[in-house]
C-alpha cells in the first residue's frame, strides 16, 4: 500500500517563530507525527507539508487535544471518529492532486481531511450527513481561515451532481460498495479513493476513470472505517 518515505521536514507553513509571533505548543508533536508518517511510506512532499500545516488539535474536542498527534483515530461525538493521520495521508496521496483540482469529500466529520485537502486542491466540496458535525465543521474551517472548502449537509452517497464532474473524490466512511452516483460524477482521468466492503473490515480502493470512460479499480490495502450511511450505503442502525 505504501512506499518508503523521506527525511525530516521543515517548519510548518505559517509558523513564525520570530519575536512577537505566538508559539504553537503542538508544533514539535505535529512535526514528529509527520516524520512518522513519512517513515511509514507516504512520499508526496505536498501531502506531508499539508499535514505539517494543519493544526489537528483544533479540530478535536478540547479534552482530546493532547492526543491530536498520535497515529490514532479518535472520537469526535455522534458515534464518529477523526481518522488516524496516517490513513488520511495515504488516502490523500492516492488522490494524486496537483493543486488545480475540484475535489468532492464524502463525510466531513471533524473537517481534518477537508483542511488537509484545502492546501492541495483549488476547491473542495464536502458533504456531511450528521447536522451537528456539519455545523461544527463549518465553524472549525472558518476559525482556521479556510476559504476554499464548502460544507453541505446531505446524503453524500448521492454526491453533488450540480457541482461535478470532480477531478477527485474521497470517501471517508466504509460502504458495502462504491456508490454508483459517485463514479458517475468522476471526470475523465479522475480518481476516487475510499474504503469498501463488509462492516468491520474494508479494502481501501482507488477507482480511476480512463479517457475512454472505463473505470479501473486498484486495491490499496485493508482498513476499517465507520459506516457510510445513505441511499447508496448502509442503512442507519
Amino acid at each position: 500500500m505504501r512506499t518508503r518515505g523521506t527525511g525530516r521536514l521543515g517548519a510548518a507553513a505559517g509558523d513564525d517563530s520570530s519575536a512577537g509571533a505566538p508559539r504553537d505548543r503542538y508544533l514539535g508533536a505535529r512535526r514528529g507525527m509527520v516524520e512518522r508518517i513519512a517513515r511509514g511510506g507516504v512520499r508526496d512532499e505536498r501531502v506531508l507539508r499539508a499535514l505539517n500545516t494543519v493544526p489537528r488539535h483544533r479540530l478535536l474536542p478540547d479534552a482530546l487535544g493532547h492526543r491530536a498527534y498520535e497515529i490514532a483515530a479518535l472520537p469526535i461525538g455522534e458515534g464518529q471518529t477523526i481518522s488516524a493521520p496516517d490513513i488520511v495521508a495515504a488516502m490523500t496521496e492516492a488522490l494524486e492532486l496537483t493543486g488545480s483540482e475540484t475535489v468532492l469529500e464524502i463525510g466531513t466529520g471533524s473537517a481534518y481531511q477537508a483542511a488537509v485537502l484545502s492546501h492541495l486542491a483549488e476547491r473542495v466540496i464536502s458533504v456531511e450527513v450528521i447536522p451537528s458535525l456539519a455545523s461544527r465543521a463549518r465553524r472549525a474551517l472558518d476559525d482556521l481561515g479556510v476559504s476554499n472548502v464548502i460544507v453541505h449537509l446531505g446524503d453524500g452517497t448521492r454526491g453533488r451532481p450540480n457541482d461535478g464532474p470532480f477531478d477527485a473524490i474521497v470517501v471517508t466512511a466504509g460502504g458495502p460498495e462504491v456508490p454508483q452516483p459517485l463514479l458517475d460524477q468522476l471526470a475523465p482521468g479522475g480518481r476516487l479513493v475510499g474504503p469498501f466492503g463488509p462492516r468491520g473490515e474494508q479494502l481501501l480502493c482507488r477507482f480511476r476513470r480512463l479517457e475512454s470512460g472505463e473505470i479501473q479499480r486498484e486495491e490499496l490495502g485493508v482498513c476499517r472505517f465507520v459506516d457510510l450511511v445513505g441511499d447508496h450505503g448502509w442503512v442507519p442502525a
